[in-house]
């Protein structure tokens, strides 16, 4: 029997978390956000450079998103079920710390609003086993996705019940008015 290839992105390290953690201090909007664990390997550095590299930070912000949404019951393989599939239209990162080998991280992801037919998710990445009170943050980022229909290769209206179960802080009325028209004057 053939199965066919993972649609997932293969991202070592990092593991949906499982206990508690302290959401205090770190300034997050979202009451419950989805959480991930990192541990930092040599499959991480840079080559160059004994840090992670850049492009590990884009690994997990997409592997993370992706966790969130399989959690919620929209695989990339549902998704693609249904004709649809999320797109990244936009990254904004800010590197605050480095992050060096055996560090272990918690990245913490939240949808901030959607709209019709884009969506922008929050993300801040936590070294946690650092010796002071409060862990130090290494990364702040923000994606905007837009959902695809996939045989038309353009935005999709993002269905009301899809945009509910990401429980975003901010829900644009015309995500959930399935009425709503596009009007050209």
């Amino acid at each position: 029997m053939n199965e066919s290839p993972s649609l997932s992105l293969d991202v070592p390290g990092l593991t949906v978390r499982t206990k508690p953690f302290d959401l205090n201090g770190y300034d997050i909007p979202h009451s419950s956000p989805f959480l991930c664990d990192i541990k930092i390997t040599q499959k991480n550095l840079s080559r160059a450079i004994d840090h992670v590299s850049n492009i590990e930070y884009l690994k997990w912000l997409d592997r993370a998103a992706e966790l969130h949404s399989d959690s919620l019951g929209y695989t990339r393989r549902s998704l693609m079920e249904k004709g649809v599939m999320w797109f990244v239209a936009r990254h904004e990162i800010d590197y605050l710390a480095e992050v060096w080998p055996n560090d272990r991280l918690v990245l913490l992801t939240w949808v901030r609003d959607m709209a019709r037919v884009r969506s922008w998710r929050d993300y801040l990445i936590i070294r946690e086993d650092d010796s002071s009170e409060k862990a130090t943050p290494v990364c702040r980022a923000a994606t905007l996705w837009v959902l695809v229909d996939l045989s038309r290769r353009k935005p999709s209206r993002i269905p009301a019940e899809m945009a509910q179960r990401f429980e975003p802080l901010d829900m644009h009325d015309s995500t959930t008015d399935q009425r709503a028209t596009d009007h050209r004057a």
